[in-house]
């Protein structure tokens, strides 16, 4: 499943509703989503959190998580998901946060940390959470969009593992 109008038609056929919080991504995540005629019904609302004090203020990232494991972590993008899953009825959250450019620490440029909640879309009716961490070549924004097109990419191998017991296959 490759391209993002048979993602958009694999959410409408298993009833997903996407929330998006993304810091590095800025929003393409949702915007790729939007391209797509129909949208309206996958998209409930996007959370756009560049700075630590946006993730702290407004999707409830802890300081003590963000000290803790740093700004690009899959802690974080975990946090980031479960706030803007608590703050919309989407049934699925995406959240991305990374780094394009080289910094003063030990994270490599294109790093990227993803999380996707999928909430009572399983038949227990429990929420699942997944997280990965991916390192994308290019310039700034050929990352920020490889980002992107993963982050949707990757929801029906995730939703798959919620019906096959959690069970990681190659990707």
């Amino acid at each position: 499943m490759g391209s993002i109008a048979e993602i958009a038609s694999f959410m409408k056929k298993n009833e997903l509703m996407l929330v998006t919080a993304e810091s590095c991504t800025a929003g393409l995540i949702a915007a790729r989503l939007a391209d797509i005629p129909g949208a309206g019904s996958l998209l409930d609302c996007a959370f756009v959190v560049y700075s630590s004090d946006a993730k702290q203020h407004c999707l409830d990232v802890r300081e003590e998580t963000i000290k803790r494991f740093n700004l690009t972590s899959e802690e974080v993008a975990r946090e980031m998901a479960e706030g803007a899953l608590a703050r919309s009825r989407a049934n699925l959250a995406i959240a991305n946060t990374g780094i394009t450019d080289p910094v003063d620490n030990d994270i490599p440029p294109g790093t990227q940390c993803f999380a996707w909640i999928f909430r009572h879309a399983v038949p227990d009716g429990k929420t699942k959470i997944f997280t990965t961490t991916r390192r994308f070549a290019g310039s700034r924004n050929a990352i920020r969009n490889a980002a992107a097109e993963y982050a949707l990419r990757r929801i029906p191998h995730y939703f798959g593992l919620l019906h096959n017991g959690g069970v990681e296959t190659a990707e």
